[in-house]
């Protein structure tokens, strides 16, 4: 039962998908059929540069909408229930987890805080809560296969099992809706493990789609101030208040 690390890969992503956007917006305002122009886009007549500028443009009007039309789609490995219980509280976005009733979770990796790492006393605590965990679930799998449950041992079973304990999902998302995820847990508010997983996601749009997501990222990086109040700021960027009365 090893403690597991985060892993983030990207799997896919809509093709053409600066072109694809860059129809989308053109449509938006231009009085033809983007259809008529779309083999235009394909075959570079219409620069890749001059349609990023377009894209690049429009997106700081505030016109958002059209970049829903590219998706996304992450595997993710090494992350905690913890954080998929966080995770599917975004909307829109579609998740498929690795199931705990079919999956047998005997021996499970688990997430190790660091901050529970750091502490000798505490990391030996979580550890040994760890095999408790580990040998209850085992047991009961014994107890009730023995009892006529068979193959359903596992969904009664794993009850026991901890937050902690290692899941893995694949994450699709549009951009519209990655790039409001960003905004919130690539906050230094945002907890510390779906942070790490959201600032990994980011690192491969920007690499991918750099035209949307190369000044992604938290709230304040975009606004230049942070919008929280004195309770939550972390003071890496002034609070609007502060702003105001400065400017007084």
């Amino acid at each position: 039962m090893p403690a597991t690390t985060l892993a983030v890969n990207l799997l896919a992503h809509t093709p053409d998908a600066l072109s694809l956007i860059y129809a989308a917006f053109r449509q938006c305002y231009h009085p033809g059929y983007v259809a008529d122009m779309w083999p235009r886009l394909l075959s570079g007549e219409i620069a890749p540069e001059k349609q990023a500028e377009f894209v690049s443009r429009i997106l700081a009007s505030g016109h958002e909408s059209p970049v829903e039309h590219v998706s996304f789609t992450f595997a993710v490995a090494g992350v905690s229930r913890a954080l998929s219980h966080q995770l599917v509280r975004h909307r829109i976005a579609s998740y498929s987890q690795q199931s705990q009733r079919y999956v047998d979770a005997a021996g499970f990796d688990y997430v190790l805080p660091p901050q529970i790492a750091a502490i000798p006393e505490a990391r030996a605590r979580f550890e040994a809560a760890m095999a408790q965990a580990g040998a209850a679930y085992a047991e009961l799998q014994e107890i009730l296969a023995a009892n006529g449950r068979g193959a359903k041992a596992n969904e009664d079973a794993r009850f026991v099992l901890p937050n902690a304990c290692e899941t893995k999902v694949v994450v699709t998302m549009n951009c519209r809706s990655l790039l409001h995820f960003f905004e919130l847990r690539c906050c230094m508010r945002a907890q510390w493990e779906i942070r790490a997983m959201a600032c990994a996601m980011l690192g491969l749009c920007r690499e991918a789609l750099p035209v949307i997501f190369a000044g992604a990222g938290a709230r304040c990086e975009r606004l230049g101030y942070c919008p929280e109040d004195e309770r939550f700021s972390c003071g890496r960027y002034p609070r609007l208040a502060q702003m105001s009365s400065s400017s007084v």
